[in-house]
């Protein structure tokens, strides 16, 4: 059968990637078509286009690049249409996905939604538009079923994919890794500003104030692996490390890390490493979010999911030299830390087994068998 997948972020790469995986274990004779990444591209297939061509964050930057985007959309209807697939199988990345559907319905192809928008922070309104194009939501955070049930939308919760990715991950020679990228043997304190260019801007400087001091400390930079290195150095000096592509194993021999809200932030917390959550944008984008997100306490994923704060977040005019200097002491407090990786625990209870991509391939592959036989 012939699938047709839309990733439009470094994560839903790898979450799409996997998916891929336990398709071809499902159906032997599975092709693929999909804008996507390298980790997607490895698993065969062809690539329309990259997710790093994709990536416009915040409402000043989205109008300044619409031309761009609504290029970008018309190219993946037309490119549906000719490789006329099985289904499509839309990866988070609301803002393209949910304009594409409608016209893949129309087109009869079965459509399928794996890892929900946020519609519960905002947005709620565009569950009328998934009710109405996705015949089939698979769903990876445990209070997204409560959300659609209120919709009367029943959706699959299949448990998180991160679970997958951290639980097959090889075991890390620290001392090698160490060498093979420059590290000093001090402890190491992670910082995660993001995985697009806007962010790094308005992240990195911040998170680096408070360097000096902590110099007992190693401060490593996690490179995402759609930017290069050298967009980093403009604002280093000589004492920071950058670690490109490999920020699960940076994670796993750190101490402590600084992470701009997002993914990383979860990523983070399910490899243990206790962390402060940041976030900074720009004045304009910031206020209109703020009165468009209704009802969400928190804006780290760890918070959300256990409905009370672990990790402590330091949102736009509370991102300051000295709050982060003082949240991160406490996060090198070995009493603190024992809490914090206790509630870690009970956060990967609340997420499920591991195994979201196996059960999501095999719902897909069998509603698409079923249709067939219908």
């Amino acid at each position: 059968m012939k699938y047709y997948i839309i990733a439009g972020e470094a994560s839903g790469d790898l979450h799409g990637s996997n998916l891929m995986k336990e398709i071809k274990n499902e159906d032997k004779h599975a092709e693929f078509r999909f804008w996507g990444g390298d980790l997607m591209q490895a698993q065969g297939g062809m690539m329309v286009k990259h997710y790093k061509d994709l990536s416009f964050m915040g409402f000043l930057e989205v109008l300044v690049n619409l031309g761009t985007i609504l290029g970008n959309i018309k190219l993946c209807k037309k490119d549906i249409s000719h490789y006329k697939p099985d289904c499509v199988i839309f990866i988070d990345y609301p803002g393209f996905n949910l304009r594409i559907c409608k016209s893949v319905k129309k087109l009869g192809i079965k459509t399928f939604y794996y890892i929900s928008p946020q519609l519960w922070a905002w947005k709620s309104g565009r569950v009328k538009i998934i009710q109405k194009y996705i015949d089939r939501m698979f769903v990876i955070l445990p209070f997204e079923k409560d959300f659609y049930a209120k919709y009367n939308y029943p959706v699959d919760f299949v448990g998180h994919p991160l679970l997958d990715a951290l639980n097959s991950l090889p075991d890390l020679d620290q001392n090698k890794f160490r060498k093979e990228n420059g590290l000093s043997d001090k402890p190491i304190i992670a910082l995660l500003p993001g995985s697009r260019k806007q962010e790094i801007i308005k992240m990195l400087s911040q998170m680096l104030s408070v360097e000096k001091d902590f110099l007992s400390y190693e401060f490593v930079i996690a490179a995402a692996p759609s930017i290069e290195v050298k967009f980093y150095k403009q604002f280093l000096n000589s004492h920071v490390k950058i670690v490109s592509n490999q920020t699960y194993n940076l994670l796993r021999i750190s101490q402590a890390a600084i992470v701009t809200s997002g993914t990383a932030t979860l990523e983070t917390a399910l490899l243990n490493v206790p962390e402060v959550v940041c976030y900074k944008g720009s004045r304009i984008s910031y206020e209109i979010a703020k009165r468009l997100i209704k009802h969400i306490q928190y804006i780290s994923l760890v918070n959300l999911i256990m409905d009370r704060k672990v990790v402590t977040e330091l949102i736009q005019d509370d991102l300051s030299y000295i709050n982060l200097k003082s949240e991160l002491n406490k996060l090198l407090d070995i009493e603190n830390v024992k809490k914090i990786k206790k509630n870690y625990l009970e956060l990967r209870h609340r997420l499920g087994d591991s195994g979201a991509s196996i059960r999501t391939a095999k719902l897909i592959v069998d509603d698409i068998k079923k249709g067939f036989l219908n």
